[in-house]
């Protein structure tokens, strides 16, 4: 399996809300909290360490990109 970058959601918007909702009302450090929920959940969803390992890449290069660098997800897979 490789890394998918474009959307799978049907309403990318909606998917994204959901996500901005959930952390409505939380604390930064329970904020944080169900940011590693979620990660861990949808990585053992995944199975696969090597799409894992292309999407820890990915997101690292895109902290980067916030700093002035650019990044295009056709770097990975």
């Amino acid at each position: 399996m490789t890394l998918s970058t474009r959307s799978n959601f049907a309403d990318p918007d909606s998917a994204y809300r959901m996500v901005v909702e959930a952390h409505r009302g939380l604390s930064g450090d329970d904020s944080a909290s169900l940011d590693t929920a979620l990660v861990l959940i949808l990585a053992n969803h995944i199975g696969d360490a090597e799409v894992l390992r292309d999407a820890i890449t990915l997101a690292k290069r895109q902290i980067g990109s916030a700093a002035g660098s650019t990044i295009s997800t056709k770097d990975c897979k």
